[in-house]
């Protein structure tokens, strides 16, 4: 494996102004034969969404945000490599899939990096710029869900430092299957 280094990609939290590549992306992503297990929506359903969507979303986890924030990984063509959004959830509130939030903590999400740029350490890299911006809001720890059948993505996420936590929640697109729940705690 091939390390990242600075020189290779430059790891930003995306702008306003990026929100037509915001979309591109995540439509790209949405094409990745895993996208089935790895998101929750389908490319039809983001490519029907409107321009005010798209726009919303890249301010709304733009630089400046204190909710969320989205990270991009641009190599030096200029070509948008990858990607990681991590929103803040409150204690006293409830997830994305009805469970109580007992702690203020990060969700990692909308993890992507294309295939031609795998396997060389970019998704350390913008992890880590998801992680640092996580800790600065105070969050207590950053989770992240994954299918139980996603073992490229398991694998990469416990190389970060992740581990399962033990909940487990069904699959919203097939109740037969189930998303684990990785966890990673706040450095002391």
């Amino acid at each position: 494996m091939t390390a990242v280094t600075r020189n290779d990609y430059v790891v930003r939290a995306i702008r306003p102004d990026d929100w037509e590549r915001v979309r591109q992306l995540r439509l790209d992503a949405l094409r990745d034969p895993v996208a089935h297990l790895a998101f929750l929506e389908t490319y039809e359903e983001a490519a029907s969404k409107p321009d005010s969507f798209w726009q919303d979303r890249a301010v709304g986890s733009g630089e400046g945000s204190t909710t969320a924030q989205q990270f991009i990984a641009e190599a030096l063509d200029g070509t948008w490599a990858g990607s990681v959004t991590v929103l803040m959830e409150e204690p006293g509130t409830q997830d994305w899939a009805g469970n109580p939030v007992e702690r203020r903590q990060g969700h990692a999400a909308g993890v992507f990096v294309r295939p031609e740029h795998r396997g060389n350490g970019l998704i350390e890299a913008l992890f880590a710029s998801g992680l640092a911006w996580a800790w600065q809001q105070d969050a207590e720890r950053v989770r992240l869900f994954v299918h139980e059948d996603n073992l490229r993505a398991q694998t990469a996420y416990r190389r970060i430092g992740f581990a399962p936590s033990g909940l487990v929640v069904a699959f919203s697109k097939d109740e037969t299957a189930d998303e684990l729940e990785f966890v990673l705690e706040r450095p002391s």
